[in-house]
């Protein structure tokens, strides 16, 4: 687990909101707002912004990490969807309310799944540190559970047994209900039998049953008229019979509504003083959503949580823009990651290159990771990757024109660039795209040098794309500025999307409208219009760019060889180590061999003497002596050590019995593809030998006659078919 060693002081950070807009931090909150599952935490995901203190910074992302790793282990969290209780605290709020059934199972269910996550995080602190200290004031009670779940059933009715009236009087209603079906029953089979009644015989009028009298004898019929039909043929009618009992029915829901309220009433008295702690689930839960969603943001683009480094310095190796990673991912194209580096020597880089090379989203890429950090959102970029906390991050980025204030985009960009002066130090980190447009090149290009001189005094951190001149001669003048380039294909002239720190990079203005179609005598007319020096000094940067991008190949070239020549040589390695062990092998084979026919000549020996004189003793003495000659050769061995060599040699006979069986597979398989390949059948003559299908027989075709042939097996002959049989070659 990832732990901070130090601790920043407390000192409040800011972040324009412009600086947000021009790195589109909306956008990724957007994204990270999808993958929350409660409605309040999508709401509360779009209203990330970053956090005010650095403490809080590193609590947020240690946090977002915990989660991320519980994606990838056993342990996972438990989820916290739940349905929003703020109708329900409001009322809680208000003397002399009650909630409803509804409102009560939201409660049970946001305290038990707080108490899931609570107590699932306190089991796993070790795995979970930094979310457990999170949850740690929370406090786990089961009494509201408990005292819901008493009076409420889990189908969100009140239980029979809630209190002792309401048991009673449901065991009336019950009784009433029975008495008024009985007498229903009776009115009806009464009526029907002196035909009164329609072929529908009864309906439903207002929760009660009622009969379905022809019109005709309706004062027949004794009771309460409910009704009639459309047409007028049918008057419903409610049995005297069960008028009584429907009115005591009423009497009795009436009273049971009552006591329903009245238990409903108690166990709100009873929640009421839980209000806060209530108020505080919801509130952990909604937290734990907008974690959980910043944790699955970081997944889908493989993002991790960097070395934090006190220092002033930056480091970030592979680093991607996370809105246009995904958006490529979605079209299964390939986005160029970006190394960058800023540190107490190379604090201001200076980006130059022509347009569409990827500048402007190599500043973004930067500003924008740099947000999400201090955002309490992990970013894409290497795990050896570094980074810092800045109090302060300004941007100015594309066209900043402004309608409603009448201003023109250089007359803002000097406004922004005033905020810039008042707001920048040491702790600034500043982002500014096409630094010095908007004016005459001469006059802008020398106040923006001037601005980067102050900046550069103020030991401010930044990075800047331009195309003049100026800038780039002053980052290789000052000693803690660095340029930088966009590589660009020297042939095709197109974007290689790849930033080289230490040299300037070349607009290639002529080239790349020589590659349009602009015509060379257009082009050569444009370059006797400016400076000769400046051409010169352009082309210099030009071929020095043509130069390093010639290198940067011939290096790849270089250690593709490297790697080419170390494989074979681990190849060539391989296949001689096994050269070695199968000499060894057949030297032992040779050695054990020669071992065994110096045994098989001194036993024959042995034999041929006894052969000759008889002698059992000396023969069982010479054979004893061979015996104990070659006992005295073997170690002993324990039966442990047996034991292993046997289960060794178990193992290799495994290896080997299951490499023969793949090997008899592949050949069973081979022949069995053979079989099923139809072959031509060959055309049968007179003279050619031939056997049939199933048997070993071979004989000669003397005739054939109509698709027969009469076959000469040299002791007899026989008629057979011809499809019967084969050719033997």
């Amino acid at each position: 687990m990832f732990k901070f060693a130090f601790s920043f002081s407390i000192k409040m950070i800011h972040i324009h909101e412009k600086t947000l807009q021009d790195l589109e931090f909306p956008t990724v909150l957007e994204q990270v707002s999808e993958h929350c599952i409660t409605p309040l935490g999508n709401e509360r995901a779009l209203q990330i912004t970053p956090f005010k203190s650095k403490d809080d910074i590193l609590k947020a992302l240690e946090l977002t990490n915990e989660y991320l790793s519980s994606f990838y282990n056993e342990n996972k969290i438990p989820n916290h969807r739940f349905e929003t209780i703020n109708k329900e605290l409001k009322l809680l709020n208000i003397d002399n309310t009650y909630l409803e059934v509804y409102s009560l199972k939201k409660i049970t269910s946001i305290s038990a799944t707080t108490n899931d996550i609570v107590l699932f995080l306190k089991k796993f602190e070790e795995y979970y540190p930094q979310l457990n200290n999170f949850a740690s004031n929370i406090e786990v009670t089961k009494e509201i559970i408990e005292k819901i779940n008493h009076i409420v059933d889990r189908f969100g009715d009140i239980k029979n047994n809630a209190s002792d009236l309401l048991y009673q009087l449901r065991q009336s209603i019950n009784l009433v209900k029975g008495k008024i079906n009985q007498s229903f029953a009776t009115a009806l089979n009464l009526y029907h039998s002196h035909e009164y009644l329609d072929d529908i015989r009864e309906s439903v009028i207002d929760n009660r049953r009622v009969l379905a009298v022809k019109a005709m004898y309706r004062r027949k019929v004794k009771g309460s008229i409910m009704g009639s039909s459309k047409t007028g043929s049918i008057v419903y009618i409610e049995p005297e019979a069960t008028l009584q009992h429907t009115r005591e029915l009423n009497n009795l829901e009436y009273e049971e509504k009552e006591e329903i309220i009245r238990i409903l009433k108690d166990i709100t008295n009873f929640i009421r003083p839980f209000t806060p702690l209530l108020r505080d689930s919801q509130e952990f839960l909604i937290q734990m959503d907008v974690i959980a969603a910043k944790s699955k943001y970081a997944r889908s683009m493989d993002a991790i949580l960097p070395e934090i480094t006190y220092e002033s310095s930056m480091f970030l190796r592979d680093a991607y823009h996370p809105l246009l990673y995904l958006t490529n991912l979605e079209k299964r194209e390939k986005t160029f990651p970006q190394t960058i580096e800023l540190k107490q020597d190379s604090r201001i880089i200076v980006i130059s290159g022509p347009n569409a090379g990827g500048k402007s989203i190599t500043l973004k890429t930067i500003g924008l990771l740099q947000v999400m950090l201090q955002s309490g959102l992990l970013i894409p970029v290497h795990e050896r990757s570094k980074a810092c906390l800045f109090d302060r991050i300004l941007s100015d980025i594309g066209d900043n024109q402004s309608i409603e204030n009448h201003l023109s985009t250089y007359s803002y960009r000097l406004k922004q660039m005033n905020y810039f002066l008042r707001k920048c130090n040491k702790n600034t980190l500043f982002l500014i795209d096409e630094f010095g447009t908007g004016s005459d090149p001469e006059l802008g290009g020398a106040l923006a040098e001037t601005f980067l001189e102050e900046f550069y005094h103020r030991e401010a951190f930044g990075i800047i794309t331009t195309h003049y001149s100026n800038l780039k001669i002053l980052a290789t003048e000052l000693p803690c500025m660095v340029n930088a380039n966009m590589l660009f294909n020297e042939r095709t002239l197109e974007p290689m999307f790849k930033l080289v720190v230490g040299q300037a990079g070349s607009s290639f203005t002529f080239e790349v409208a020589q590659k349009n179609g602009i015509p060379y005598s257009l082009i050569n007319r444009a370059k006797k219009k400016i400076e000769r020096s400046k051409v010169r000094f352009d082309a210099t940067i030009a071929k020095l760019q043509k130069e390093r991008s010639r290198l940067e190949k011939t290096g790849q070239s270089l250690k593709l060889n490297e790697k080419k020549t170390s494989e074979e040589a681990d190849k060539l390695e391989e296949i001689n180590a096994k050269i070695q062990r199968k000499l060894e092998s057949y030297q032992e084979l040779y050695d054990s061999n020669q071992r065994l026919i110096y045994l098989g000549q001194k036993v024959n020996d042995l034999a041929e003497k006894y052969f000759n004189n008889k002698q059992k003793r000396e023969l069982m003495s010479e054979l004893f002596k061979v015996v104990q000659i070659e006992n005295s050769k073997r170690k002993k061995v324990s039966a442990k050590q047996k034991r292993v060599e046997k289960a060794k040699e178990k193992q290799v006979k495994q290896e080997v019995e299951k490499k023969v069986e793949v090997i008899r597979k592949k050949k069973k398989a081979a022949r069995k593809k053979a079989v099923e390949a139809p072959k031509p059948k060959p055309v049968l003559k007179v003279g050619d030998r031939v056997r049939l299908e199933d048997g070993r027989s071979i004989g000669t075709i003397d005739k054939i006659e109509k698709n027969k042939a009469i076959v000469n097996y040299g002791v007899f002959t026989t008629k057979v078919s011809l499809e019967q049989l084969e050719l033997v070659d």
